[in-house]
């Protein structure tokens, strides 16, 4: 989950291929009418949003029911569509992948034929909650310079945080999620 340019289709995939998962690209569940808003440089509100995120939640507890691991794709921007999905599938958990709003732009502004403008960014970062914090959430900061690969525990003990070089290839910080979803779900 993140802003758009973060990351989350080739983490997400990366993750799917290493855990067994099933990718549920969140994208491809957004109604038309969405995506030519989003193409049109309007962003979309709570109420663009809530269809969407339903649909996202039915999908990953068809998955769920047919024994299948989702790895759902999603902005997730807000705490209120999070609980959405976990209310849809509890226990869910979430990869943050946190960057800067310059970081961001640069990655929007390089992927031609993506509906989503760069110039939409902005408006991602106003609407952005950040789930740090959040039970069974990974951080990945897209921005460190220097590697490091930590788990922090929350004062209950519970792993909340997994700390990684965004800088290594995606395959390395695909690993190295999936590694942390499984040994959290142990």
């Amino acid at each position: 989950m993140g802003v758009s340019g973060c990351g989350k289709s080739a983490v997400g995939a990366e993750i799917a291929l290493n855990s067994g998962g099933r990718l549920i690209e969140g994208d491809a569940f957004h109604p038309q009418a969405n995506i030519d808003k989003m193409s049109a440089g309007t962003p979309l509100n709570d109420e663009d949003r809530a269809g969407w995120l339903t649909r996202l939640g039915e999908e990953m507890a068809a998955a769920l029911a047919n024994g299948e691991h989702p790895v759902l794709t999603c902005s997730a921007l807000k705490l209120i569509y999070r609980q959405r999905l976990r209310d849809a599938v509890p226990g869910l958990g979430f990869v943050f992948l946190e960057l800067t709003k310059e970081l961001a732009t640069e990655r929007c502004s390089h992927r031609p034929g993506h509906f989503m403008p760069a110039s939409l960014v902005d408006s991602q970062f106003a609407t952005l909650e950040s789930p740090a914090g959040e039970p069974l959430t990974l951080v990945v900061d897209a921005c460190l310079v220097d590697s490091q690969f930590a788990t922090l525990e929350s004062p209950a003990g519970e792993p909340l945080t997994l700390v990684v070089d965004a800088t290594q290839p995606i395959d390395v910080i695909g690993k190295q999620a999936a590694a942390w979803w499984k040994d959290s779900h142990a």
